[in-house]
């Protein structure tokens, strides 16, 4: 194993190198992760209104790789006209996972959104959310991935009392894999207090923890409601939160992660000016952050390329990669238990990845 005082003398801003270290992830959307040859395959098989070349077909799925920041932009890219059956379902969940490969994720928390799947065709949203599940973990299995699941719900397209009549269902098929709700979509309209109801039912239900989207396009204000009013224990994104000191001694305080997404965050314009992203400076005043992709193949882009971000503008060694992997374990949705023994399984891995790249 490399030694301790070697470790910050690596040279890790090799993608090559840098995609076999093991990472966590805890904020991916699986609408946001399918694999472009897949969706080709798709919008052919299907007759879908889209270019039959391949990189004229990339144009208009993926967010330009070097255009200027643009929400609606980013936002437009999401289709939910792909799937023509329950086929076309496991095909992209099976080929999403199996990419995840080349990342080396080690644990990963994904989220989807039921409704994504189902709304072109009316399919049974607990039969989809069953069949994700059980495609995303058969192929894990097969890669040696550790994967739980978030379910998403999206405050734009529904209402309080349609999330409580999907969530109520799902409760009741006993899915073991799923170990947290989402909150996504429009922040700046429909504000985490509008939803205080739904996830005070969770809260009480005591079986899934909560995850909101704020702070992303929004002010510290927002995680305060998503905190005290949804009883987040995860944050969305959350880079309004270096503007409020008082919200990030909280945040420490608790152990409230923030889930922060440097690509997405400058697509999206929440942060555009990559090199002064607030991760590093929250990072060094205690709060728990976790860095994630958000949608890398809509962002044309990786975990991988978040962490050359993070060695190229913040001075990340590996000690430091290490460190915010260990957070996002202690900031995941599992047990106290299934925490330690994934801290033990992860740093086995960091171990052979020492052994197996840096020896000299």
């Amino acid at each position: 194993m490399i030694k301790k005082q070697e470790i910050n003398n690596i040279n890790l801003k090799s993608k090559e190198l840098l995609s076999k270290f093991p990472k966590i992830e805890l904020h991916r959307h699986l609408e946001g992760t399918m694999p472009l040859e897949t969706l080709f395959y798709l919008a052919q098989k299907n007759k879908l209104n889209y270019p039959g070349d391949f990189n004229e077909f990339s144009k208009m799925v993926q967010f330009p790789k070097d255009e200027k920041p643009d929400f609606l932009l980013f936002l437009s890219k999401f289709k939910n006209n792909w799937y023509k059956s329950y086929e076309d379902v496991e095909r992209v969940c099976i080929d999403s996972i199996r990419a995840l490969e080349k990342e080396s994720i080690f644990y990963i928390e994904l989220r989807f959104s039921p409704e994504h799947y189902c709304l072109e065709n009316n399919f049974d949203r607990i039969e989809v959310t069953k069949l994700i599940i059980n495609s995303c973990n058969k192929a894990a299995k097969e890669i040696g991935l550790n994967i739980k699941y978030l379910i998403t719900f999206n405050r734009g397209k529904q209402n309080q009392k349609e999330m409580l009549t999907l969530y109520k269902k799902i409760v009741k098929s006993n899915i073991p894999d799923i170990v947290g709700i989402d909150l996504a979509g429009d922040e700046i309209n429909f504000p985490p207090k509008d939803f205080s109801l739904f996830f005070n039912e969770i809260y009480n239900d005591g079986i899934y923890k909560a995850t909101v989207h704020a702070g992303e396009v929004t002010p510290p204000s927002s995680i305060w409601e998503a905190i005290m009013l949804c009883y987040a224990s995860r944050i969305g994104h959350g880079v309004a939160a270096i503007h409020d000191v008082n919200l990030q001694k909280y945040l420490k305080e608790k152990q409230i992660g923030l889930e922060q997404c440097i690509t997405s965050n400058r697509q999206t314009g929440s942060w555009p000016d990559e090199k002064t992203h607030p991760c590093a400076r929250l990072i060094d005043n205690g709060v728990p952050v976790t860095i994630n992709t958000d949608d890398p193949v809509i962002q044309n882009s990786d975990l991988t390329d978040d962490y050359i971000k993070l060695i190229d503008y913040f001075s990340f060694d590996l000690s430091k990669l290490i460190e915010i992997n260990k957070t996002a374990i202690n900031c995941s949705f599992l047990n106290e238990q299934e925490k330690s023994e994934l801290l033990k399984k992860y740093l086995k891995k960091v171990s052979e990845f020492e052994k197996k790249y840096l020896q000299s």
